[in-house]
């Protein structure tokens, strides 16, 4: 999705904060996405309790971007196309496509696991390098909701309503699927975001 310099300077002309529901979720996943991908990049092949360790780190992170797409679809882009109809068929569009790299990955990972011990050092480094394409994909496609979709929602809903919409979001979570969220999204927000 390519953000227009219109869409980037309402976003920035915003003369008070407005409620944001992505950015404190999205330092969550970002956190989660550069940690995994870290430890993948610095995994030892050989190591068998390494590498189930890290294969169980790729497939946690695989089950909260799919969760995180879920919510997102069910919710968020539901109250974009309530007032602007269209306006979430780009990120839509890259939702499905992220779980189709979600299942691609998860494969990759059972390939990992299950490689020959001659032929492990290469998958790994294969899981790594898409691995890596789907962060940078995401990275993106985060700051496209973090911009385009919060002037979208910032122009159609006052900030009580966008409030109610995240609160029904959060409390359809699972508490234990909230607390894997909670590990990565409260030290990750700055100081102004964790009092609010």
């Amino acid at each position: 999705m390519q953000i227009t310099s219109r869409e980037l300077a309402q976003v920035a002309a915003a003369e008070t904060p407005r409620f944001d529901m992505y950015t404190g979720i999205h330092k969550a996943v970002r956190a989660v996405m550069a940690d995994t991908l870290l430890a993948l990049g610095r995994m030892d092949a050989d190591d068998e309790e390494e590498l189930a360790d890290v294969s169980q780190r790729v497939l946690q992170l695989l089950g909260m971007c799919e969760s995180h797409l879920a919510h997102e679809n069910a919710f968020v882009h539901r109250a974009i196309e309530a007032r602007a109809p269209g306006a979430s068929d780009a990120i839509a569009h890259e939702h499905a496509e992220h779980r189709q790299a979600i299942a691609a990955l998860a494969s990759q990972v059972a390939a990992v696991q299950s490689a020959p011990a001659r032929q492990r050092h290469a998958a790994a480094l294969a899981l790594y390098r898409a691995l890596s394409l789907f962060v940078a994909g995401n990275l993106q496609h985060m700051h496209a909701e973090e911009t385009a979709h919060n002037a979208v929602l910032w122009a159609r809903y006052t900030d009580a309503e966008l409030v109610a919409i995240h609160d029904e979001l959060v409390g359809s979570i699972p508490p234990e699927e909230m607390m894997g969220f909670a590990r990565w999204l409260v030290p990750f927000m700055n100081p102004l975001e964790r009092f609010h």
